[in-house]
């Protein structure tokens, strides 16, 4: 059974951002960005309890910004998805997970060190010149479960 319930819309969608996100850190860097993205659709807590689908997600605004930068700025979102991407989006979508976006529902590039907190939420690990970041014990049970 997959993570989250998506349609072939969801998997362009996704596959899209992850390029966009993580093109530079090959496919293990977007199968993490990937992971971000699922488990923000399936965490039921904090900045995300409204969010329930793969659009919801990538089309989030907080602070009157999209919460993916890609969205305003990528050019790479707003080509279609390669066949690699996509692949790689349905393992996300299904079942993969793994360290340090394992848990993970934030992510960043400082250039610079990574922080040992990101807006107050633990530092998980870091990939190439990506920052993951989940929540603070006890505060989102349901994106340990999901």
């Amino acid at each position: 059974m997959p993570r989250v319930k998506y349609r072939n819309a969801d998997v362009d969608l996704i596959a899209r951002m992850m390029r966009a996100e993580g093109e530079g850190e090959g496919n293990q860097g977007m199968l993490y960005i990937g992971n971000v993205i699922v488990n923000r659709a399936v965490a039921d807590c904090l900045d995300f309890r409204d969010v329930r689908t793969i659009e919801d997600v990538i089309y989030q605004v907080q602070g009157g910004n999209y919460s993916f930068e890609a969205v305003q700025k990528g050019n790479l979102f707003y080509s279609p998805a390669r066949e690699n991407e996509r692949k790689l989006a349905r393992r996300v979508l299904e079942n993969w997970r793994e360290h340090p976006a394992k848990f993970a529902l934030w992510y960043f590039n400082p250039y610079a060190p990574c922080p040992p907190t990101w807006y107050d939420q633990p530092f998980t690990g870091q990939f190439k010149l990506h920052c993951f970041y989940e929540p603070i014990a006890g505060t989102c049970e349901s994106v340990y479960r999901g």
